[in-house]
């Protein structure tokens, strides 16, 4: 048995570690700036000194630092040889972002380094002026320059430079202030233009980064527990996501055993019972049932068993009601039973249909075959006949719904757990949806894909209990 759950563990990791990589890389796909949601402010939006430049700067680079993101993304890159490896340093996401468009067009990084440190310093020269009549002088320029950042497109940029030359036209005092870094800042854009070098653009290079990436923090800090930090709340996604997995689990395991338990014997009895009244009634319930969308029947039942308006309030309406934080986890479930009895009914109806049909399939198999009939030539009783010959042969199919009934209960539980006001992953996995707090919905990615192997290999474990001469 050791071996073979070594040989079954070994086949999975592959596949987690795939879906690792596939969530990495859709997590930095995501929209947004994930340091400027952290901070919840746009820290160069309010900047009237060169202190405040800087100090904004270094409150963004300690962001990114904290988040992760102030590293290389991955082990290695293969990019072409006009970038360069150490790109990934600019911390502040709008100006990498703008550099690296420059050089997709130019492909001269020391052009496109020397203007990007020429649109820094011009502005830094221009927050550290004191005089009021300049300082009222280059007002005008301060927005064209500010849009220099995320420019990229040689028409917008000659816009923006246009609009300041005509801010110096008008200023004596702005010209003597700063006329020659305007120039400088000119003849930067000018050397960007005129020494492109395009060619390299098609030269590849490959580029070794080792251990310290992104990848290799997130999966490291994953397998420890630490899911990093969310966005909307700045707290440790850890502390988000422990009390919500625990509720999603109290309900799919609730919602799993019980559709097993009413399903497994009233499949049994259908195929027993086969082309008889009670197998119809049975089938054509169970198709009814399994066609019924569980988001409109937790509506349902939220509206007519919870309100006094319909004289049917048998359960307390959406949500845990008071349970205490800090009390041991089998009283938090006492608690908020009354409340779970809905939820756990709508995860676990579907899953009851479609076991209860399978298991009539396989049973109905089995008791056609040549064994049952012998055992019944013995006088062997029929409760025996069913249950000890013949449903332990038909348990293969069941075994194997098993590993997907949990991740397809877990999914189902999603528009549920958001009718009933339930905290658990699928609550938390929609409302930091609508936050674009990505940490935690790649976390939840995560942990599905963990719970869907662990459901796989408890499927397989069952294999070998159901037959031990299965070896692998």
């Amino acid at each position: 048995m050791f071996l073979y759950l070594l040989k079954r563990i070994l086949l999975f990791l592959p596949t987690l570690l795939l879906i690792s990589l596939l969530s990495f890389g859709l997590s930095r796909l995501s929209p947004g700036d994930p340091v400027a949601q952290y901070l919840g402010e746009d820290v160069f939006g309010k900047i009237a000194t060169q202190q405040d430049l800087l100090q904004a700067e270094q409150g963004y680079t300690q962001a990114a630092r904290q988040l992760g993101v102030g590293k290389p993304p991955f082990y290695f890159s293969i990019t072409s040889k006009a970038y360069p490896d150490t790109l990934y340093r600019i911390a502040i996401s709008h100006r990498r972002k703008t550099m690296e468009k420059l050089l997709a067009q130019y492909g001269n990084w020391p052009q496109v380094q020397a203007w990007y440190n020429g649109v820094r310093s011009f502005e830094l020269q221009l927050l550290s002026l004191t005089d009021s009549a300049t300082v009222a002088a280059a007002t005008p320029i301060k927005i064209p320059l500010r849009e220099l950042y995320v420019q990229y497109l040689d028409g917008a940029v000659s816009a923006r430079l246009n609009e300041m030359e005509v801010t110096f036209g008008k200023s004596p005092e702005l010209v003597a202030a700063l006329g020659n870094d305007f120039l400088t800042l000119k003849k930067n854009y000018q050397n960007l233009r005129t020494e492109a070098n395009p060619g390299l653009l098609k030269t590849p290079a490959f580029h070794w980064y080792g251990l310290d990436n992104q990848y290799h923090t997130w999966l490291s800090g994953f397998l420890r527990g630490d899911f990093g930090i969310s966005l909307s709340h700045r707290m440790a996604v850890t502390e988000k996501i422990k009390p919500a997995l625990f509720w999603t689990l109290v309900i799919n395991f609730a919602a799993i055993a019980l559709a097993f338990l009413l399903a497994v014997p009233l499949g049994v009895w259908s195929a027993v019972k086969q082309g008889k009244t009670f197998d119809k009634v049975t089938t054509i319930g169970l198709f009814m049932l399994y066609s019924l969308p569980a988001f409109w029947m937790a509506t349902l039942l939220l509206i007519f068993f919870t309100t006094r308006e319909y004289g049917m309030d048998f359960f307390p309406s959406g949500g845990l009601g008071n349970v205490p934080t800090a009390a041991p986890w089998w009283k938090q479930i006492w608690l908020a039973t009354p409340h779970l009895i809905l939820p756990i009914a709508c995860v676990a109806y579907p899953s009851l249909a479609f076991i209860a049909r399978q298991a009539r399939g396989g049973m109905a198999n089995v008791l056609g075959q040549d064994f049952i009939r012998t055992s019944r030539a013995k006088g062997l009783p029929e409760r025996t006949v069913i249950w000890r010959h013949g449903f332990r042969n038909a348990l293969f199919p069941l075994i194997t719904l098993l590993a997907s009934v949990v991740p397809s209960a877990i999914a189902g539980s999603v528009a549920v757990e958001w009718i009933f006001n339930i905290p658990g992953m699928g609550w938390l996995t929609l409302q930091a949806i609508g936050q674009n707090d990505w940490p935690i919905v790649f976390t939840v990615l995560m942990l599905g894909a963990v719970l869907t192997v662990v459901g796989m290999l408890l499927a397989d474990v069952l294999y070998r209990w159901a037959d031990p001469r299965l070896n692998y």
